[in-house]
C-alpha cells in the first residue's frame, strides 16, 4: 500500500502542475502571439506612412515637370533672341527631354495612368513645337518661332496638354489623400 499511496500523492501533485503549467503556457503564447500583431501592425503603419510620402513627393515632382515643360513657361525659359529658330526648337526639345528623364524614377510611385499621362504630354509637346517648325521659314528667327508658338497657344480653343494631365494629376493625389485617412 505504500506504493500506492506514494503514487497517489505523486499524482494529487503533478495533475494540479500540470493544469497550471498548460494554462500558463496558453495564456503566454496568447500574450506573444498579440505582442507580434501589434507590432507588424505598427510597422505596417509606419511603412505605409513613408510610401504615402514618396506617392506624394512623386505626385509634386509630375507636377513640377507638367509645369516646367508648359510652353507659357519653357518658351519663355530657353528663349535666346541670338538663336535660330531651329536652335531654339532644338533647345526646347532637349529641354523637355531632359526634364522628363530626370523624372523617370518616379513612374514608380505614381499610377500607370498618370505616367501614361505624362508620357503623352510630353510627347504631344514636342510634336507641337515640330509642327509649328516645319510650317516655318528655315531661317527664320527664335523670335519669329517664339511669337508663332504664342500665337498658336492664345488661338487654341482647347486646353494645353499639361493643364489637362495637372487636372488628371491632382484628381489622383486627392484620391490618394482621400485613402490616407481610412
Amino acid at each position: 500500500m505504500d506504493i500506492l499511496e506514494t503514487c497517489l500523492e505523486v499524482v494529487k501533485y503533478t495533475i494540479p502542475a500540470l493544469v497550471v503549467m498548460a494554462t500558463s503556457y496558453m495564456i503566454v503564447k496568447k500574450f506573444l502571439v498579440s505582442q507580434m500583431q501589434r507590432k507588424q501592425i505598427a510597422l505596417f503603419k509606419d511603412t505605409q506612412d513613408i510610401t504615402m510620402r514618396l506617392r506624394l513627393h512623386a505626385y509634386e515632382r509630375m507636377v513640377l515637370f507638367l509645369e516646367r515643360i508648359s510652353p507659357r513657361t519653357l518658351v519663355a525659359r530657353v528663349f535666346d533672341p541670338s538663336m535660330t529658330a531651329y536652335e531654339l526648337q532644338v533647345s526646347i526639345t532637349m529641354t523637355i527631354r531632359t526634364e522628363f528623364e530626370h523624372n523617370l524614377s518616379q513612374q514608380i510611385y505614381v499610377t500607370r495612368n498618370a505616367w501614361e499621362t505624362v508620357k503623352g504630354v510630353k510627347e504631344q509637346e514636342i510634336n507641337m513645337y515640330n509642327q509649328i517648325a516645319k510650317s516655318m521659314d528655315p531661317n527664320a528667327t527664335a523670335k519669329d518661332y517664339h511669337a508663332r508658338i504664342m500665337g498658336f497657344i492664345l488661338k487654341s480653343e482647347e486646353d494645353l496638354p499639361t493643364d489637362v494631365a495637372l487636372k488628371i494629376i491632382n484628381d489622383e493625389v486627392r484620391k490618394v489623400m482621400s485613402f490616407e485617412g481610412i
